[in-house]
């Protein structure tokens, strides 16, 4: 293997076996849309910029709970959804059912949704904020987080927030060419992410053909050389970061099986009280600090040379800044806040990713999200929010997009661009096939 191409990992793992149906190996793991109710010009007027769970969530429980607010949703991309079209598992079509709940707020007569527009650059956070009462950031995670060690610029690595991207088609990742050619990839991580990257370079073509995943990643998939797969992870067994859903997917994977040794479960089963079935390692043990608060892993002195041609880094997204007029904790990578309200700064607030950091689930992200508009009413409730004055909201957004050349994409417009990816779905015998340019998206948006 040329040396431009591998990548050599000296590191303390988890160790998970898996199999390729491919190869008969073991692999070890050492617009405003809706009704025409009109809205007073007197009305709560609140922006969320955001257009995935956290921002549909949000929106969803001002509208249900005051007839008075008006919500509208800005993304920059011209199709919603965010992280439930771009994150979810091609082989998860029943998490993205969560879509016609979102399209039913989108619908809604006090609720619009805004696409094509970049706040932070073709509007800032300032102007949204003489446009609305209150403005939501609700923007998730668009960062990688770096594991700083020699050789992570090497060519064949990879985060697995891009590799995730390929294959689920988002524009910013459609020129990416991960080079399948090696046998062997390691993952680094041990969180759901990494065992859905594991899933879907072990998965058979058959199955995935028949998902929306991108035409070109299926492409690349179906004569890719890939047939061992090591996930790797600093901890043990007790400390994964991955659901019980998603090993037992990996499990029962076709044509994969895992390769357990039985030393490395001892003292598992005593440690729970009851029998658990866990893929473990002893890579690094564990030192409680006081109550636990600083736990530090240290590292046993136990080196592992693995040579591989593809590694992909999942050990976790981080948010951005978005505009340097928003409070900001590089450190944690969010946005430093109380309850959803944004610290030293009335009027902002924020939900998802950018509150608490990229963890849990959709449903954490729901509840999140509904915390976060609950504290907003609150506020609207007590007075501390002054809705009072008399805001353009959109209106006024609108005429500095205008004068800026700046056109949004409606949901109407969306709901274009769906059409025409479930209609060359169909003709591949696929749920759609998800168009990966802008450019593209914008001329089908405004036909």
């Amino acid at each position: 293997m040329s040396t431009h191409k591998a990548a050599l990992c000296k590191v303390q793992i988890l160790k998970l076996f898996l199999t390729s149906a491919r190869c008969g190996r073991i692999t070890r793991f050492h617009g405003v849309c809706g009704l025409s109710t009109s809205t007073p010009a007197s009305s709560a007027k609140v922006c969320i910029v955001g257009g995935g769970p956290a921002g549909f969530y949000t929106a969803q429980h001002l509208v249900k709970t005051r007839t008075d607010v008006q919500v509208d949703i800005y993304e920059r991309l011209p199709v919603p959804f965010g992280l439930v079209r771009f994150g979810v598992a091609p082989d998860h079509p029943e998490v993205k059912n969560v879509i016609n709940t979102f399209t039913q707020t989108a619908q809604h007569a006090r609720c619009s949704f805004h696409g094509n527009v970049r706040v932070g650059k073709d509007v800032t956070v300032e102007e949204l904020q003489e446009a609305y009462h209150a403005v939501v950031l609700s923007y998730g995670a668009e960062g990688n987080r770096t594991m700083g060690v020699p050789g992570e610029d090497l060519a064949g690595v990879y985060s697995a927030k891009d590799f995730v991207g390929w294959y689920n088609g988002l524009p910013r990742n459609s020129e990416l060419r991960p080079d399948l050619s090696c046998e062997t990839a390691v993952i680094l991580g041990q969180g759901n992410v990494a065992l859905d990257v594991a899933r879907i370079l072990l998965s058979p073509v058959d199955i995935l053909k028949k998902t929306d995943i991108t035409q070109h990643a299926l492409d690349a998939l179906a004569e890719s050389s890939v047939r061992r797969v090591l996930i790797v992870g600093r901890r043990g067994p007790l400390q994964v970061a991955c659901t019980i859903k998603e090993l037992r997917e990996m499990v029962n994977l076709p044509g994969t099986r895992p390769e357990m040794e039985a030393s490395e479960f001892e003292g598992i089963a005593e440690t729970l009280k009851c029998e658990t079935r866990l893929f473990t390692g002893p890579g690094l043990s564990v030192s409680p600090q006081g109550d636990g608060e600083g736990v530090r892993a240290v590292a046993t002195g136990e080196v592992e040379d693995v040579e591989c041609g593809l590694v992909i880094s999942s050990i976790g997204y981080k948010s951005l800044l978005i505009d340097p007029a928003v409070p900001f904790d590089t450190r944690k990578a969010i946005i430093p806040n109380t309850m959803g309200r944004v610290q030293q700064t009335a009027g902002l607030y924020c939900s998802g990713w950018v509150k608490r950091g990229p963890t849990g689930v959709i449903a954490t992200t729901m509840n999140d999200s509904f915390d976060t508009a609950r504290t907003l009413l609150q506020d609207i409730g007590k007075g501390t929010l002054d809705v009072s004055t008399v805001k353009p909201g959109s209106q006024g957004v609108s005429a500095l997009l205008e004068k800026r050349g700046v056109k949004p994409v409606s949901f109407s417009d969306w709901e274009k661009i769906d059409s025409e990816e479930t209609r060359r779905g169909e003709i591949k015998g696929k749920p759609r096939e998800k168009m990966l340019d802008v450019g593209e998206m914008l001329q089908v948006a405004r036909a």
